[in-house]
């Protein structure tokens, strides 16, 4: 697939790349890019999450009352979960809700994201550019630049670029990732898929290997 290459001021530059249809152009598989994401946002979780049971509730072990005689239920002590304030009954505990997904899967659903965004015109290939200041008013313009100031934008960049990278990094709906970064997850996210123009080789190499 060709595609053609603009400037970051939004000119056309004349000139065309091809997207490799090995990475771009597959057959998509919807049920990859679920494991993926499933995977990516459970990585995200901390799982700190926990409540305290009967035994780390602070508070008396006397029996309330005797066990016969009352006419009421039998009765522990004032930790009891059945009491207010008493300890909770299976609650959550801290637990990691990472698992495993093999590479090849990984690369089929990053394939398979980036063969969807492509089909769907949702792929801008913009030529190399730096910025000589970390500013945010030149990513802004950067963006008004590419019609994209109402989109989820997603910059490929083929390396750290410090300049760029802290120029965006504040912008809203907007996020940069290097080649080597890209997932699953923010691909799908995102409403268009900017790649500088000397990640597109990157991306190959690192998801076209045999």
């Amino acid at each position: 697939m060709d595609i053609a290459v603009v400037k970051s001021s939004g000119e056309t530059t004349g000139r065309k790349v091809n997207l490799a249809s090995e990475v771009f152009g597959i057959e998509p598989n919807d049920h990859a890019i679920w494991l993926d994401v499933k995977s990516f946002l459970a990585n995200q979780r901390q799982g700190t999450h926990k409540s305290k049971q009967r035994n780390e509730i602070s508070g008396s072990s006397k029996k309330l009352k005797k066990q016969k005689g009352t006419g009421g239920a039998r009765a522990g002590n004032i930790k009891n979960p059945q009491f207010k304030g008493g300890g909770r009954i299976f609650g959550p505990t801290p637990r990691d809700y990472s698992f495993k997904l093999n590479k090849k899967v990984k690369d089929l659903a990053r394939k398979s994201a980036l063969t969807y965004k492509a089909k769907d015109n949702m792929i801008a290939v913009v030529e190399d550019f730096n910025f000589e200041a970390p500013k945010t008013k030149n990513f802004i313009a950067l963006i008004k630049a590419l019609s994209l100031q109402d989109k989820k934008t997603l910059f490929v960049l083929p390396e750290v670029n410090k300049n760029v990278v802290l120029s965006g990094r504040n912008v809203q709906n907007s996020k940069i990732v290097t080649a080597d970064q890209i997932n699953t997850y923010d691909v799908v996210n995102a409403e268009q898929v900017i790649l500088i123009e000397s990640s597109i080789t990157m991306i190959d190499n690192l998801l076209n290997k045999q």
